[in-house]
């Protein structure tokens, strides 16, 4: 009786002409072979989390769902760039650089980019949502659920949970295709966070409620 309410209740948010699909900062830089952090690349794919990102996206194309993927980078010569972080002074030191125009901003294989997909890229701060185009390009398209997805379960995913909540939205979260570091934080970060504010489902569970939505204008 529990798992039919709650295939229901999260049937009821995956409506599929109010739902954008989010993946977060799934860029080569970061998840691909030669990333700037290669511990959190290795632990997204190990772990099944970009495959599942990219399943979810696929399933995405072939039902019509809008995807964001929300991208983070950099200029050269880091004009704009946000410094009031040690994360922020840490990153300019990585060998691989995030910077704007190179391989490492582009998103990763195994996830394919539709022509009918957007790519919000973003220059300073840590949010993927909250001071870029990702929200005026939801309300848009109408958006009322943000399935959220992608790197890191420490900064970038919870950032942006809270930041779909905070403007309106209802978020959906799939535990299995997000990833953080260590390997056991991302189960704890979901279990004690993300529970709180978002609809907490699997990969499989919103595959299943993907529907073909109505033609949008």
């Amino acid at each position: 009786m529990v798992a039919r309410e709650r295939r229901e209740e999260l049937g009821e948010l995956l409506d599929s002409a109010t739902t954008v699909l989010l993946t977060v900062e799934c860029q080569q830089g970061v998840v691909g072979p030669d990333s700037a952090l290669p511990e959190l690349a290795r632990e997204a794919r190990e772990s099944g989390a970009l495959g599942n990102v990219a399943r979810l996206v696929a399933a995405a194309h072939e039902t019509g769902l809008q995807v964001v993927h929300a991208v983070a980078e950099r200029r050269p010569d880091g004009r704009g760039a946000s410094r009031n972080a040690r994360l922020f002074r840490a990153a300019e030191r990585l060998p691989v650089q995030q910077l704007s125009g190179t391989t490492a901003v582009r998103v990763a294989p195994p996830i394919e980019v539709a022509e009918e997909d957007f790519v919000v890229r973003r220059l300073h701060g840590l949010s993927p949502v909250q001071g870029t185009d990702v929200d005026a390009l939801l309300r848009n398209l109408g958006c009322r659920t943000l399935i959220v997805t992608g790197v890191s379960a420490n900064v970038a995913i919870p950032n942006a949970v809270f930041d779909a909540v905070n403007l309106g939205y209802s978020a959906v979260v799939p535990r299995d295709a997000i990833a953080g570091l260590p390997s056991d934080y991302t189960a704890a970060v979901v279990r004690n966070t993300l529970a709180l504010v978002a609809t907490i489902a699997t990969t499989e569970e919103v595959l299943g409620c993907l529907k073909r939505p109505r033609r949008r204008n």
